[in-house]
């Protein structure tokens, strides 16, 4: 065994980056070294204590699973740190990254600058605050009001009335919308102002970590006036990552600075998060949003008719938020469809028989219409193959026509924008940007909304 141990462990090192996904592979994996083999089981070498925790203890029964398929027999894995990051002090290896910064400053300041102007900068996920998702643009209801009320007054007294904030809900009701807001209205403050997703902050640590840019990750989370997580419901179950963000957590509210965060539950019902976070999480104001009623879902589609400037009949509005369920995502696609129409039909407007016919048509095709099958047309019209559509090239001519795709996905599919970035293999904020940025782009290119009103009948052609 010992002779073929190194052919062994590059088999099973082969079998686990087909099963992981490519970040766990590259970030966890590739780094290792086979040492040695003896007493029945390989020595791995591992480059930091945050490569061993991970294989050590949550990846280990992966690892020699994989060395016993391809070896055939019972044989275990012990991990070593070789060596320490070259940047840490004395005992920091071992540290929490946002614990190292304890011993630092009390303060953010000058001490963590110097030490991330000497570390490479990694890219930051793209900025995601929409402007357009403000509070006026927010229909207040019963089901919200204290939800809104208590937003609107950490964006004018951040870190002074409730923090942290979490405000949690089920999908596509306006979670997200309030976060924006926040984040615009302290903005305009000028307040340094930071919105991402949990996978965002989980993917910067990962990135962190295997690049050692420590330095950066603190300084981008600790500088801030605001931070604000989405989807906070995703860090559980991921250790490294709940342990990051409860020293993020800890810093900033000491730092005087404000935490908004957004759910899908209350943090009581999110039993495998640490019961530390749990705790704080509970510690501000806890504020639910309700599903939109009847009448709210007509208020928001005259909002966006007023905000387009057309006419849509009261009674369709009616037959459109009658056929819509509580999830303002579907209600969107629904009005969308009639507007299409109405722009069609020009001046000779719309009976609610033609809109009942255009939504009977929309949500026949809704159920066939997959995120997959659009990026094939999308792929085609562009001259491109769909994995190229989901790779990592950035050349501008390719990720035009994935923001496209993903702006056509959110529009024709109830997918939420997280199932959209994984088919896409990107974050949640990357898809978001994406979707914002052809939104704006149409309103300003003629020929951009044509191709892309071409490309609805195309997806719709199944």
């Amino acid at each position: 065994m010992a002779k073929d141990a190194r052919a062994s462990w590059n088999a099973a090192a082969e079998l686990l980056k087909r099963r992981w996904d490519r970040v766990s592979y590259e970030t966890w994996l590739r780094p290792a070294t086979l040492l040695r083999f003896e007493n029945g089981a390989f020595v791995v070498g591992v480059p930091d204590s945050h490569v061993f925790d991970m294989l050590a203890h949550r990846l280990h029964s992966d690892v020699k699973e994989a060395l016993c398929e391809v070896t055939g027999s019972a044989v275990d894995v012990a991990f070593r740190v070789q060596h320490r990051q070259p940047e840490a002090q004395e005992g920091e290896a071992e540290m929490p990254l946002f614990k190292l910064m304890e011993r630092q400053s009390r303060e953010p300041g000058p001490a963590l600058r110097e030490a991330a102007r000497q570390t490479k900068a990694f890219d930051p996920p793209e900025s995601a605050i929409n402007p357009r998702m403000v509070f006026d643009r927010f229909i207040v209801n019963d089901s919200n009001h204290l939800a809104t009320e208590a937003a609107r007054a950490v964006a004018e007294h951040p870190a002074t009335v409730y923090n942290p904030f979490l405000v949690y809900g089920g999908v596509g009701i306006g979670k997200t919308h309030l976060l924006h807001a926040i984040a615009n209205s302290c903005q305009e403050r000028g307040l340094r102002v930071l919105y991402v997703s949990s996978e965002a902050f989980t993917n910067d640590l990962v990135h962190a970590i295997r690049n050692r840019s420590s330095p950066m990750f603190r300084e981008k989370y600790r500088s801030v006036d605001v931070l604000l997580v989405d989807d906070i419901q995703f860090i559980r179950g991921k250790d490294t990552t709940q342990e990051e963000f409860f020293h993020t957590f800890n810093t900033l509210v000491n730092f005087n600075r404000q935490i908004v965060l957004a759910s899908d539950r209350h943090p009581r019902e999110l039993s495998t998060l640490e019961d530390r976070l749990r705790s704080r999480f509970q510690g501000g104001l806890v504020a639910d949003i309700g599903p939109p009623e009847l009448e709210t879902r007509i208020a928001i589609m005259e909002l966006w008719a007023r905000e387009r400037d057309i006419q849509v009949p009261s009674k369709v509005l009616h037959v459109i938020a009658e056929r819509s369920s509580t999830c303002i995502r579907e209600l969107n696609g629904l009005f969308n469809q009639i507007a299409a129409r109405l722009r069609i039909n020009g001046s000779g407007g719309l009976s609610v028989k033609r809109a009942e016919a255009t939504l009977n048509r929309y949500e026949k095709r809704a159920e066939q219409i997959t995120v997959s099958h659009i990026i094939d047309v999308i792929a085609a019209a562009f001259n491109l193959d769909s994995e190229t559509l989901k790779g990592k090239k950035r050349v501008a001519r390719i990720n035009h026509a994935r923001q496209v795709a993903m702006f056509l996905a959110r529009e024709m599919t109830e997918s939420s924008l997280p199932q959209i970035g994984d088919v896409f293999g990107r974050s949640h904020t990357t898809v978001l940007h994406g979707c914002n940025k052809i939104e704006a782009e149409i309103k300003l290119d003629a020929l951009l909304a044509s191709r892309v009103q071409q490309l609805r009948k195309q997806i719709t052609r199944v």
